[in-house]
C-alpha cells in the first residue's frame, strides 16, 4: 500500500477510536507513551527553575561586570600620567640638614638617587625582585589569579588579613597613587589602577618605574639610592648578594633594612637567593654566595643627631611659607660636640637609666642635643619633651629671688630646723650647720635655708622668677616647691642658667640659622632676637659667685674641668632624677639622668654621674676657647649699701616723710615742695639729697610712722639732748612724684 494510503488508514483508525471514546467504549489495548513524552509532560521543579535563573543572571552579571571593569580600567588608563611624567615626579619633599660648618649630617625624607633606565638596571636586580615579589610577573595582566585565589582561601579559613596578593603592578599603583590603608575599597582601586598600568605601559616600563621608586628603608627610594645608602656605590654595579639584600627589604623596610637590623637583612637576603634558585634565575653555586661578606656602609655614629632634627625641623612650618621644593637647612649643631655629648651620656649613665644633654652657646645656639642613650632604641626626646623634677637645681630661682630682695652671698643666715605650714624639710645629711652665709648654704645645697629664703621672699616670688627665666611648665607655689618639686624640661633649665652666664640677659635657644631651596634661593635667615635684662647685674654676679662656689667646694666638685665653672646639682627623692646644669667660657650645658618609669636608680646623685658627664663633655666643648673668669664682684646699688637708719636722709629734717595706710603723705615739717631734681631709686621713687649730715627724726614722727605712742618730743629737743641720729626704723616707702604732687596744697602746685 502506498504511503498516502497508510496515512488515510491511520487517520481512519484514529477517527474510529475517537468515535468509540465518545460512545464510552475503550480500546482493549493500552496506549504506549514514549519516555521523552512523559518527561516533557512532567512539571519542572522549583529548584531547577532557580538554578536556571541563577545561571542566566550570573552570566549576565558577569558580562556586565566585565564591561564595567573594562570601562573602569580604560578610563583609569586614559587618565594616568605619561611615563615621562611618572619618571620625573617625586612623591615627597626632601630636607638636607647641614651642621654649623656646612657639612651634611642627615637627609630627611625620601632620597631618590640617580634614575636608571631598564637596560641599565643589572639583570640580577630584576630577577631578585621578580623572584621574591611577583614570580608570574611576565604572564599576568596586573592581577595574579593564582595568588588571589589563595588569598580568598585564606580568608575563608579564618585569616582576615588582606594581603600577600599584591603584584609588582599593584605595589607600584599603591606607591604612586594610593596609601597603605588595608581595606577592600583601597584594594579594589589598587586592582583597577594595576590593570590600567598594564594597559598603558609595557612590562619593562612598569618594572623600571617600580625599581626606581619603591621604598627600601633608611630613607632610600629606588635601587640607586638604596645601593648608595647601604653599600656606598651606584646601583648599576650591584652584585647578586647585594641585589638580594635590597630585594629583601621591600617586604618590611623598617625590619629588614641594614640600618635597622643587619642580621635580619642578611637572613632575608638568603631567602631571596633560595627563591631565585628555585625559579631558575641563578645556579646553586650562585645561591650559596656569602651574604655576610657584603661590605655594608659603616654607620656614621650620628644617629643621636636625630633628636635635634626631630626638635628643630617641625619649626620650619612656622618659619617658612608653604613650599614643596627640596630644602637645605643650616643648623647650629657642632658634629664633633654632638659626638662628644653622645659619648658622655653613654659612658656615664647608670645601667637601666636614660640620659639627656643640651648645650647652648652664649647666644642661644644649640651646639649639641642628646635625648637618650640611643635613638634607634628609643626616639623619645627627653631633652625637650620629658617633664622631670629638677631637685636642688631649682634653688637657682630661690636664691635669685632672695638676691633681688636685698640679700648678698655674704649675708648670715641660720641653718636650723624649720616648719612652714606643717611642712618641715630636712637636709640630706640630717644635720644643721647653725649660722652660716648664703654662699655656703647654696654650695652645700642646704634645704632648710632654701625653705627659709622661699618663705621670706614668698613662694609666689620664686615662681615668678622661674617664669621670668623661661620655665613654661605649670608651677605650684606650695612650700616644697623651693626644693624642686615642680616638673620642668631640660632645655628650659639650660636656658635659665644660660641667662645667668649672660649676666642676667635673656637667652633664647635656637637651632636653625638659615634655609634655602636646592636651587640656592634663601627662604629664611635667623635674626638675633630682642634681649631683655631679666635681673640687675649685681644679682647675676652674686648668683654666679654662689654657682662657682658650688663647683669649687660644694656638691658639684665632680664638674671641675681645670677652668672656672659655675653650676648646680639636683637630686630628687630616692634618686629618681639626677641633674647638673652649669656654664664655662660662654657654653651652658645641662645633663639629666633617670628612668623613664621614674623608678629609683641606685647611686644616682646630681654630683656624681650627671656632673661627670658634664665634665667629660665640657672638656672638649671649651678646648678651643679662651679661659674666662667670672664676674662675681657684687656692686650693690647705693640705695642698698646704706644702713636702714640712714636710708632716708638729707640736709633738712623735713626730708623725712612716709605714707599712711590711706595713702596720705605725712611729713614731719608739714607740706613742702620736693626738689624737682631729686634722684630716683630702683623702685622709681625719689631719693633724698646726700648733702649734709643726716638729721634726726622726732619721736612724734616715728610714733605716727610706726603706730606707737610716746611722749611727744620735738626735733629741737632731740638735738638739744645731743641725739643726732634717729633710732633704728624700718625702711620707709616713699611716694612717687605723681603721688607727692597730688598731696601738695593747690597753692604750691
Amino acid at each position: 500500500m502506498s504511503r498516502r494510503g497508510d496515512k488515510i488508514s491511520n487517520k481512519g483508525k484514529r477517527g474510529s477510536r475517537r468515535a468509540a471514546a465518545e460512545r464510552g467504549q475503550t480500546s482493549q489495548k493500552p496506549r504506549r507513551v514514549s519516555r521523552r513524552s512523559r518527561k516533557s509532560d512532567r512539571p519542572a521543579s522549583p529548584l531547577r527553575k532557580w538554578i536556571k535563573r541563577l545561571a542566566i543572571g550570573g552570566g549576565l552579571a558577569a558580562l556586565i561586570a566585565a564591561i564595567g571593569l573594562s570601562i573602569a580600567v580604560g578610563t583609569a588608563a586614559s587618565n594616568l600620567p605619561s611615563f615621562y611624567q611618572l619618571k620625573t615626579t617625586q612623591t615627597a619633599q626632601t630636607i638636607l640638614v647641614r651642621a654649623r660648618d656646612g657639612t651634611e649630617i642627615v637627609e630627611i625624607g625620601p632620597s631618590f638617587g640617580e634614575w636608571l633606565d631598564y637596560d641599565d638596571i643589572p639583570q640580577t636586580m630584576k630577577d631578585a625582585m621578580i623572584a621574591v615579589e611577583d614570580r608570574r610577573y611576565y604572564s599576568h595582566f596586573g592581577l595574579d589569579p593564582i595568588r588571589l585565589t589563595g588569598a580568598v582561601v585564606e580568608g575563608v579559613t579564618g585569616d582576615d588579613r588582606i594581603g600577600g596578593t599584591s603584584t609588582i603592578s599593584q605595589q607600584l599603583a599603591r606607591n604612586l597613587f594610593l596609601n597603605n590603608n588595608r581595606s577592600f575599597d583601597r584594594k579594589a582601586r589598587e586592582a583597577i589602577l594595576a590593570m590600567a598600568l598594564e594597559w598603558k605601559f609595557s612590562k619593562a616600563q612598569i618594572l623600571e618605574l617600580y625599581l626606581n621608586k619603591v621604598y627600601f628603608g633608611g630613607g632610600a627610594y629606588g635601587i640607586d639610592s638604596a645601593s648608595r645608602t647601604f653599600f656606598s656605590h651606584p646601583a648599576n654595579t650591584l652584585s647578586t648578594a647585594e641585589a638580594a639584600i635590597i630585594a629583601g627589604m621591600v617586604k618590611a623596610p623598617s625590619s629588614y633594612s641594614p640600618t635597622a637590623d643587619v642580621d635580619a637583612a642578611v637572613g632575608r637576603a638568603r631567602v631571596v637567593l633560595q627563591l631565585m634558585e628555585e625559579q631558575g634565575f641563578i645556579t646553586p653555586a650562585q645561591a650559596n654566595v656569602d651574604v655576610d661578606a657584603v661590605n655594608l656602609k659603616k654607620s656614621q655614629g650620628t644617629n643621636s643627631v636625630r633628636y635635634f632634627t626631630d626638635w628643630a625641623l617641625p619649626q620650619l612650618d612656622l618659619l617658612l611659607p608653604e613650599t614643596y621644593e627640596s630644602l637645605e637647612v643650616w643648623t647650629t649643631i657642632d658634629v664633633n660636640l654632638q659626638k662628644a655629648a653622645t659619648d658622655a651620656i653613654r659612658a656615664n649613665t647608670p645601667e637601666g637609666a636614660q640620659g639627656a644633654l643640651v648645650s647652648l652657646d652664649r647666644d642661644g645656639a644649640i651646639l649639641a642635643m642628646v635625648g637618650g642613650r640611643d635613638y634607634v632604641e628609643s626616639n623619645y626626646n627627653r631633652a625637650t619633651n620629658a617633664m622631670r623634677q629638677p631637685g636642688s637645681s631649682w634653688k637657682l630661682f630661690v636664691y635669685l629671688a632672695a638676691l633681688e630682695r636685698g640679700y648678698t652671698p655674704d649675708d648670715r643666715i641660720v641653718d636650723e630646723p624649720v616648719s612652714i605650714d606643717g611642712w618641715s624639710p630636712r637636709n640630706s645629711n640630717g644635720q644643721n650647720l647653725g649660722e652660716t652665709n648664703l654662699r655656703t648654704a647654696f654650695a652645700l645645697s642646704i634645704n632648710t635655708v632654701a625653705a627659709k629664703l622661699g618663705n621670706e621672699t614668698s613662694f609666689g616670688a620664686v615662681a615668678s622668677m622661674a617664669r621670668r627665666f623661661g620655665i613654661s611648665s605649670q608651677i605650684s607655689s606650695y612650700p616644697s616647691m623651693v626644693l624642686g618639686s615642680n616638673e620642668v624640661r631640660v632645655i628650659e633649665m639650660v636656658q635659665a642658667f644660660a641667662a645667668i652666664s649672660a649676666k642676667g640677659t635673656s637667652v633664647a635657644p635656637y637651632g636653625i640659622t638659615r634655609v634655602t631651596t636646592a636651587s640656592g634661593e634663601e627662604l629664611y635667615r635667623h635674626e638675633k632676637p630682642r634681649q631683655s635684662q631679666l635681673i640687675p647685674d649685681y644679682v647675676a654676679a652674686g648668683m654666679t659667685d654662689m654657682l662657682q662656689t658650688a663647683v669649687n667646694t660644694g656638691t658639684a666638685r665632680a664638674a671641675q674641668i681645670g677652668r672656672p665653672v659655675a653650676g648646680k646639682t639636683g637630686t630628687t627623692n630616692s634618686n629618681k632624677d639626677g641633674w647638673f646644669v652649669g656654664f664655662s667660657s660662654g657654653i651652658t650645658t645641662g645633663v639629666w639622668m633617670g628612668r623613664d618609669d621614674a623608678k629609683p636608680v641606685r647611686g644616682l646623685q646630681g654630683g656624681r654621674a650627671p656632673a661627670r658627664a658634664f665634665a667629660d663633655f665640657m672638656v672638649k666643648a671649651v678646648a678651643d676657647r679662651p679661659v674666662e673668669e667670672f664676674d662675681t664682684e657684687v656692686n650693690l646699688p647705693e640705695w642698698q649699701l646704706e644702713p636702714d637708719e640712714q636710708y632716708l636722709y638729707g640736709g633738712d629734717p623735713d626730708d623725712y616723710y612716709y605714707i599712711d595706710e590711706q595713702g596720705n603723705l605725712i611729713e614731719p615739717g608739714g607740706p613742702r615742695q620736693v626738689p624737682g631734681d631729686m634722684p630716683l631709686g630702683p623702685d622709681g621713687m625719689p631719693l633724698p639729697s646726700r648733702q649734709g649730715v643726716p638729721p634726726a627724726a622726732s619721736d612724734d614722727f616715728l610714733d605716727r610712722a610706726t603706730g606707737e605712742r610716746r611722749q611727744p618730743e620735738t626735733f629741737d629737743d632731740a638735738f638739744s639732748q645731743g641725739r643726732n641720729q634717729p633710732p633704728p626704723m624700718p625702711r620707709t616707702i616713699r611716694p612717687s612724684e605723681a603721688q607727692r604732687e597730688q598731696q601738695r596744697p593747690a597753692q604750691e602746685r
